[in-house]
């Protein structure tokens, strides 16, 4: 009788297996694609997947993160704020739960009244803070607090002085940061050359494209497109990337300058357009109407702008610019 009883404790144990462990595999399986879904920047699919495995988990953390990341980038403050609280309750532990709680924060303090926003100052501050005692090397905590300290009011806290301490401790972890965040600090403060050679140190140290589009950035805004299209030219001869094409096609245009390179370069950029270019054609042929208006070329403009409209009929910049060749 106590071999049956074995037997059928074996049985039941055998069935509960082959029932649940299929569950377990799926589930796992489904984690899987949704994590591929978030890599790709598919947040609509990878949500919904997220949340039924989670139902099946409650406490599963990376879950839990993915979800309040998700709501970050949908700029859902709240539900964001929800998973990342409760991340931090459940590890205190973690720097990037503190930090993304600090930070989620901190654009939550953005979208209401300022009387309110004040009430947010205190633990922005205290989860930024915690996340860099806790991880000395994160980048990013340094950033948020830069940032932070840059946008407070002065009577609130804010310090051009503290903005550049946390800069200098970037030094041992990221050079290249450390001049980009420094040449940050000089550019919001109106210290245009401080800022130029802080970008330019970023290139020597790094020579990422972000390096010398902050470097573009600043010129344009500070009314030096020559040397903006210079430095582009510069970048587009070292990093095979579309988008510096049609961003020398662009200050051609707009500031009525090298023309045929700004031609050029918008040529290059619709022969090498793709899917993974973030900028629509509809805005080259925009850019190359504008040059060939400059050049006084009137019929070709407006080969370009229709081209534009064409592509969409209602685009407000196009239908300006028509206007505007069609004066000529």
């Amino acid at each position: 009788m106590r071999r049956d009883m074995v037997n059928r404790e074996r049985l039941f144990l055998s069935i509960l297996f082959f029932i649940i462990f299929p569950v377990f595999i799926i589930a796992q399986s489904n984690f899987q694609q949704a994590e591929e879904y978030y890599n790709q920047g598919n947040f609509i699919k990878a949500q919904p997947i997220f949340e039924e495995y989670l139902k099946l988990h409650p406490n599963h953390l990376k879950t839990r993160e993915y979800l309040g990341d998700i709501a970050g980038f949908s700029k859902e403050w709240d539900i964001a704020l929800s998973y990342y609280k409760d991340l931090v309750a459940d590890d205190e532990s973690n720097a990037n739960y503190h930090f993304k709680y600090g930070g989620a924060l901190g654009m939550k303090a953005m979208t209401v009244s300022r009387l309110r926003a004040v009430t947010y100052i205190s633990e922005i501050k205290h989860h930024l803070e915690r996340a860099i005692e806790l991880n000395r090397q994160h980048i990013e905590a340094h950033w948020a607090l830069i940032e932070f300290y840059l946008q407070l009011p002065v009577f609130l806290g804010g310090s051009e002085k503290k903005a550049i301490a946390y800069a200098n401790e970037l030094q041992t972890i990221s050079k290249v940061d450390s001049y980009l965040a420094m040449g940050h600090i000089a550019e919001f403060y109106k210290k245009i050359e401080i800022a130029e050679f802080n970008y330019k140190k970023a290139i020597e140290e790094g020579g990422s494209p972000h390096t010398y589009e902050k470097l573009i950035n600043l010129y344009e805004k500070n009314d030096q497109p020559q040397k903006a299209i210079e430095t582009a030219l510069i970048s587009s001869r070292k990093h095979n990337i579309n988008h510096l094409n049609y961003r020398i096609g662009e200050i051609s245009a707009k500031y009525n300058l090298e023309f045929q390179i700004g031609i050029a370069s918008l040529s290059k950029f619709l022969a090498n357009h793709s899917i993974k270019d973030d900028i629509s054609k509809k805005w080259a042929y925009h850019r190359l109407a504008q040059i060939y208006k400059n050049l006084g070329e009137k019929e070709i403009a407006l080969t370009w702008i229709n081209k534009a409209l064409l592509v969409r009929v209602d685009f407000k910049e196009a239908l300006k610019e028509k206007l505007l060749i069609l004066a000529l």
